[in-house]
C-alpha cells in the first residue's frame, strides 16, 4: 500500500487524517523539515506539504527532487494559495518542454 502523508499546520492537514493520510502537524521550518526527513526514510512515497511551509525550507525539499520517491507535493494551506506550488509546476513543465506553455493567455497562477 502507497504511503501518504500530510506535512503543515495542525488547522491545514488535519482533515486529512480522515482520508487515511499520516498528519504531521509542524509550527517551525526546523519541524518541516525534520518531518519530510523523517517520513522519507520511513519509505513514505507521496508527501503533501503546505506551501507556506515548503517554501521555508526549499533546500530539504531539492534534495528529494531527483529521486522517484517521495514525490513532494506543495498545497494551499488555510490561508490559501501563495503561488509557490504553481511556480514549481511552471518550472518543471518548461524544463521538459523547453517553453511555459502554461502562460498562454497572461499570467496564469
Amino acid at each position: 500500500m502507497t504511503k501518504i502523508a500530510a506535512v503543515g499546520p495542525k488547522d491545514a492537514v488535519l482533515a486529512f487524517k480522515a482520508l487515511g493520510l499520516e498528519v504531521v502537524s509542524v509550527e517551525t521550518a526546523e519541524q518541516a523539515s525534520k518531518a519530510v526527513f523523517d517520513l522519507a526514510e520511513a519509505g513514505c512515497q507521496v508527501i503533501f506539504i503546505t506551501e507556506r511551509e515548503a517554501e521555508k525550507i526549499p533546500e530539504t525539499i531539492s534534495r528529494y527532487k531527483t529521486s522517484p520517491t517521495p514525490a513532494i507535493i506543495p498545497i494551499p494551506g488555510a490561508t490559501g494559495a501563495t503561488g509557490f506550488g504553481m511556480r514549481a509546476v511552471r518550472a518543471n513543465v518548461e524544463k521538459a518542454v523547453g517553453a511555459d506553455i502554461l502562460n498562454i493567455g497572461g499570467d496564469a497562477q
